[in-house]
């Protein structure tokens, strides 16, 4: 599959996934939510928890990984996928949504959710190209700054006292940025 840079939320192509469709561009897709990750091990607790079979891609993932911390992940992280050269960024969490809670059919799925501690990684596409199954993710850098992607998703959904300190990450997103700065200045 072919991955490139989308665009701006509002005005490009939506996914960085050629051929993939976002269903509401007034919250997703854009160039910080380009691709979405997620780890089988995390797919696989939720499934025992949950006693169903959850499958790849089954939480809307772009990338279905194995054997990588999706949720560990640095801020500005960069994974190089596959023999093509694909250059991956990390931005930030998925948070939980309608669209996603009726997916799943599962009553309270959105507050569930949103109290777990996988909520996998949206990225940023930094070098285009072609991705196929079963290809390697490398982490061939990671920011000294420590805010993963579970650290800025409990600072956004339930820790809000957490997020004057998602500034040390500077490649977040704006929205993300903003909202801590509003924090910062109380």
């Amino acid at each position: 599959m072919a991955v490139r840079a989308p665009g701006s939320r509002p005005d490009g192509l939506g996914s960085g996934i050629v051929g993939d469709v976002i269903g509401n561009r007034k919250l997703h897709g854009g160039d910080d939510q380009a691709v979405y990750a997620y780890a089988r091990e995390d797919l696989d607790a939720w499934a025992a928890r949950l006693d169903r079979d959850l499958t790849n891609g089954m939480f809307g993932e772009n990338f279905t990984t194995s054997g990588v911390d999706v949720s560990g992940a640095v801020i500005g992280e960069r994974w190089r996928v596959g023999s093509d050269g694909v250059l991956l960024e990390v931005t930030q969490p998925r948070t939980p949504c309608k669209t996603f809670a009726n997916r799943l059919g599962i009553a309270g799925w959105i507050k569930t959710f949103a109290h777990g501690e996988s909520p996998g990684a949206y990225l940023r596409v930094v070098q285009p190209g072609s991705v196929q199954n079963g290809d390697s993710i490398e982490v061939v850098e990671r920011p000294d700054h420590g805010i993963t992607i579970a650290f800025v998703y409990r600072a956004l959904m339930v820790e809000p006292e957490l997020l004057p300190e998602l500034l040390a990450a500077d490649s977040l997103p704006e929205a993300i940025r903003a909202q801590a700065l509003r924090r910062t200045s109380r």
